[in-house]
C-alpha cells in the first residue's frame, strides 16, 4: 500500500520510501503525537524526530540499526516524554534549538539554528527556525527533487499554524516566519509531516494564508 500518513495511537506505523531515505511515522501517547524515524538507505543510520512517548514502541521501531540523533522540534513535554529512555538505551546525540534547550530533560549535545543542518547518514536535513509556538521551534526539510518533505512539529498543521494562545505578537511572528521561510521558498508539492494528526501539502494550505491572518489563529 502507498503511504498516507494516517496513523493512530496503538496502531501500526506507516512507511514511505524515498530515494536515499525511508520515513516511518508512528502515533504515540495520550496527546496523539507523531514520531518520525528517518533511515538512510545507504548506511542504515537513523534519526528520530520527537521522542514523544511510549519509549518501548519507539525502541521497537528502531530495530538493530544505530540511532545517531534524536531531534526535538520544540520544548513542550508531549514532544520529549520518551527522550530520556530512548537516549539511555541508544546513546544518540540530542538535537534542538538553543532557545528551547533549557526546557528539555537532557542536555542538548548538538544545538541547531536557522540555516543549520542535521545529518541522516548520507542525507542532509535543513533546519528552519519558526518562532511563535515556542521560541525555539524548528522544522526540518528534506529536499527530494521536486517534492520536498518538511517536518513541522507544532508550527504548521492541516488548517493553520500552531497554537499561539491568542497572543497577537506570537501569532504574527509565526505567520511571518511561515510565509517567508516556508510558503515563500517551497513549492506546493512540499509534503508536510506535523507533530500531531494527518499530513498535508503546502499546496493544500497556501490558499488559506489570508484567511489565517484574518482570523488571528
Amino acid at each position: 500500500m502507498s503511504y498516507t500518513g494516517d496513523v493512530e495511537v496503538g496502531g501500526p506505523p506507516d512507511m514511505r520510501e524515498l530515494p536515499g531515505l525511508t520515513i516511518t511515522k508512528l502515533a504515540v501517547g495520550p496527546f496523539d503525537n507523531n514520531a518520525y524515524l528517518l533511515r538512510c538507505t545507504a548506511t542504515g543510520e537513523q534519526v528520530l524526530i520527537d521522542a514523544a512517548a511510549e519509549p518501548e514502541r519507539l525502541l521497537e521501531l528502531l530495530g538493530d540499526a544505530p540511532l545517531s540523533r534524536v531531534v526535538t522540534t520544540h520544548r513542550h513535554q508531549d514532544h520529549w516524554g520518551a527522550l530520556g529512555a530512548v537516549v539511555d538505551a541508544t546513546h544518540p546525540s540530542v538535537v534542538a534549538h538553543p532557545d528551547d534547550a533549557e526546557a528539555l530533560p537532557l542536555p542538548v549535545t548538538e544545538p541547531v539554528r536557522h540555516g543549520g543542518t542535521v545529518r541522516v547518514g548520507q542525507n542532509t536535513l535543513s533546519v528552519i527556525h519558526l518562532r511563535g509556538h515556542t521560541p525555539g521551534s524548528i522544522a526540518l526539510l528534506y529536499g527530494d527533487g521536486d517534492t520536498p518533505h518538511l517536518f513541522t512539529g507544532d508550527s504548521l498543521f492541516p488548517g493553520g499554524p500552531g497554537n499561539t494562545w491568542g497572543d497577537a505578537t506570537l501569532f504574527g511572528r509565526l505567520m511571518d516566519d511561515l510565509e517567508e521561510r516556508v510558503f515563500g521558498t517551497l513549492p506546493d508539492e512540499t509534503w508536510i509531516y506535523p507533530g500531531h494528526g494527518k499530513d498535508t501539502t503546502l499546496g493544500r494550505e497556501r490558499p488559506h494564508l489570508k484567511e489565517w491572518r484574518a482570523r488571528g489563529w
